[in-house]
């Protein structure tokens, strides 16, 4: 007799149908298991009889051959545990073969049969609903992120007992009910706010305009003026999340199997902070069996890299890709996976080695050639794709005993909204979003200046030392400050800011 069981496992961000075939026949006792399995699907096999006795049922002494169709698809993971333990035991006619087949399955078995959690909950949901499968039963911890599916059931199990006992109808299992708006807008709310942030008035604005424009930053400054605690609070001024955005970055949370169980759902952007250590294969993601880098855990997001410099080189340049993209393709010789990866850039360095250059309490020890080389460090392509530079200094005493509150993010968020609703219809005919994706041909078209402005950026470009390709980025900047002012023509003080957040430019440090 053939068993059959419906499952389905990841594939990159989404998942594919997968039915777990079984067929018990005499011969020498034997487990194998066929359909391109992975390492963690080949161990199953004690994990899987381990679980069945101890769940008080016998395991079959025959040759059992478990395949995996469709056979030309990869698959990975320990959620095929489950099925083929159901497959098995139905085989033996424990359990009811028409509720069986009128479900879906997917977990990870331990061997004393309670289930653990499984990665990529909520795409394969979402796999099913399209498959028409209407009833899924997995660990309990998935539930809430595969109940926010539209016309799926989910059921949550602890243990194989449970589950063989809810199939012949000796056992109950309820149902996991999920309102899908309320649980998003529960999880949409930060535990930060730009108002915790004392001083720094010229970070918060810079934050503000890369806000509004999307546009990449970078913050420099000494240890301890406050770099990391702002670029922390950037996502809570971005626009919120869209419904869209939020399941396609759960999605990406479920795979890479860092999606909350008490939530279920990613109702805040995502803030990624790798340390600099990070090998390239995390950053951008792949390995052995490939999973979603830090590029693409921060989708929808800001991805923060702190001490810039320190970062190995090789390790920035396979960022490229992903900036100008929006996502990462990742090729094995059985695949080809394409991950999105749209982000915000933000990143933090210190003016010198030591990290005092700057710092008017504290004596720099570093030569003007170490600071160079220091500088250095970072990537000139990557440079190039970082609109604004900002500096943040030292808090003075009356900044940190301060007991007034700053501004929220919730008000500049609205300003931040305000500016991005212009670009949006600005540009719904260029295949662009954002300011800091024009390219130049379209800087031409949609950054007009008045006569002041144009003679300001002149002088700046002559006599402060503007290099060439700053121009772009101080064009960019400037249409998104006047955006926030509400302007069409860009004015000679949007010029001047835009030209105080390119300060490696003005070769400050050397």
């Amino acid at each position: 007799m053939i068993a059959k069981i419906y499952s389905s496992c990841v594939n990159g961000i989404d998942a594919c149908e997968v039915t777990v075939e079984t067929y018990i026949s005499e011969g020498l006792p034997g487990f194998n298991i066929v359909g391109l399995p992975d390492l963690a699907i080949r161990e199953s096999r004690d994990r899987i009889k381990a679980a069945i006795k101890s769940s008080g049922y016998s395991f079959p002494s025959k040759k059992i051959t478990i395949n995996l169709a469709p056979a030309d698809l990869k698959k990975e993971g320990a959620s095929f545990d489950l099925p083929i333990a159901l497959s098995i035991l139905s085989s033996q006619g424990v359990i009811n073969h028409d509720e069986l087949s009128a479900h879906a399955f997917c977990g990870e078995l331990s061997m004393d049969g309670r289930l653990k959690t499984i990665k990529g909950a909520l795409p394969i949901s979402m796999s099913l609903s399209k498959m028409g499968k209407n009833k899924f039963i997995l660990p309990k911890d998935n539930a809430r992120e595969a109940a926010v599916v539209k016309g799926v059931e989910v059921y949550p199990a602890d243990t194989l007992k449970d589950i063989i006992d809810f199939l012949n109808g000796v056992f109950s299992i309820k149902p996991v009910e999920s309102n899908f708006a309320h649980q998003f807008k529960r999880n949409s709310k930060y535990r930060v706010d730009f108002s915790d942030v004392k001083g720094q008035e010229h970070v918060k604005r810079g934050l503000e305009v890369a806000a509004a424009g999307s546009h990449n930053c970078l913050l420099i400054g000494p240890p301890g003026s406050g770099k990391s605690m702002l670029a922390k609070r950037l996502p809570t001024i971005l626009s919120e999340m869209t419904l869209e955005e939020s399941l396609e970055t759960s999605k990406i949370h479920s795979v890479a199997g860092i999606l909350s169980p008490n939530k279920g759902l990613v109702g805040t952007r995502p803030f990624r902070s790798p340390h600099h250590t990070i090998s390239d294969a995390a950053l951008v993601g792949g390995g052995t069996n490939p999973t979603p880098g830090e590029v693409s855990r921060a989708h929808n997001g800001v991805l923060f890299l702190d001490e810039l410099p320190e970062f190995r080189k090789n390790v920035l340049e396979v960022m490229r890709q992903p900036m100008e993209e929006g996502s990462i393709t990742i090729s094995r010789i059985a695949n080809t996976l394409t991950y999105p990866s749209k982000f915000m850039l933000v990143a933090a360095m210190n003016p010198c080695p030591c990290g005092y250059f700057t710092d008017p309490k504290r004596e720099c020890h570093c030569t003007p050639f170490q600071i160079q080389r220091y500088l250095s460090k970072i990537s000139g392509p990557l440079l190039d794709r970082i609109d604004i530079h900002l500096e943040a200094p030292r808090l003075d005493v009356g900044h940190l005993t301060d007991k007034r509150r700053g501004e929220g993010s919730e008000l500049i968020r609205k300003r931040v909204d305000a500016a991005r609703d212009v670009q949006n219809k600005r540009y719904k005919n260029e295949g662009v979003n954002f300011n800091a994706h024009l390219e130049s041909k379209e800087l031409e078209i949609y950054c007009v200046m008045d006569k002041e402005s144009e003679e300001l950026l002149k002088i700046a470009i002559l006599e402060l030392g503007i290099s060439a390709r700053a121009y772009d980025k101080i064009l960019k900047v400037s249409r998104t400050i006047a955006d926030l002012d509400g302007k069409d023509i860009i004015e000679a003080h949007h010029i001047s800011e835009a030209i105080s957040y390119r300060s490696l430019d003005r070769n400050l440090w050397g």
